[in-house]
């Protein structure tokens, strides 16, 4: 039997595998600290060492970190899993499944800021629908409040705004 640690990393990594979508930070806590398997703090650091060890990848969307494995993360999850319980897996399984039924966002607004390397406030908008981009916008805005105001003025305004566009072009 693999120790508790490893077993709350190969928890992490069997999720971020089997889900059909993203996988954010606050949906792996949720499941464990629900589960009491280990304390938030254990998690993240087990998070932390999946990262360093280059198994898991973050990428960070409006301060919501999404997780996805890499190559050798497949490797070692699949080397792994049968230290696994069946009762984890299932409880994973279903977890995921009831989390894709909570979630049926077929359109996605993501929206980020950040400061350019000329030290300008970029902002990058996507609208998503069914995996498919419909319109990815970067812009250049006046100030890093600006750029904060245009990311939480996004998700209610995308589809308008895409409107207008295809309208003014078509």
């Amino acid at each position: 039997m693999a120790e508790p640690f490893t077993i709350y990393k190969l928890i992490v990594l069997y999720m971020v595998s089997h889900s059909e979508k993203e996988v954010s930070n606050s949906q792996i806590t949720d499941f464990i600290l629900e589960r009491g398997y280990t304390s938030y703090f254990h998690l993240q650091q087990a998070i932390s060492e999946l990262m360093e060890s280059k198994l898991l990848e973050k990428r960070t969307i409006s301060n919501t970190s999404y997780y996805s494995l890499t190559g050798e993360g497949k490797a070692v999850l699949s080397a792994l899993e049968a230290e696994l319980s069946s009762e984890i897996r299932k409880d994973i399984l279903d977890y995921l499944r009831d989390l894709g039924c909570k979630e049926p966002e077929r359109i996605l607004t993501p929206a980020d800021c950040y400061e350019t390397p000329q030290g300008n406030y970029a902002v990058r908008c996507q609208l998503v629908e069914k995996n498919t981009t419909l319109i990815d916008l970067n812009l250049i805005a006046p100030s890093q409040e600006a750029a904060r105001s245009i990311c939480r003025s996004w998700p209610k305004k995308s589809q308008n705004i895409y409107e207008l566009i295809m309208e003014e072009l078509l």
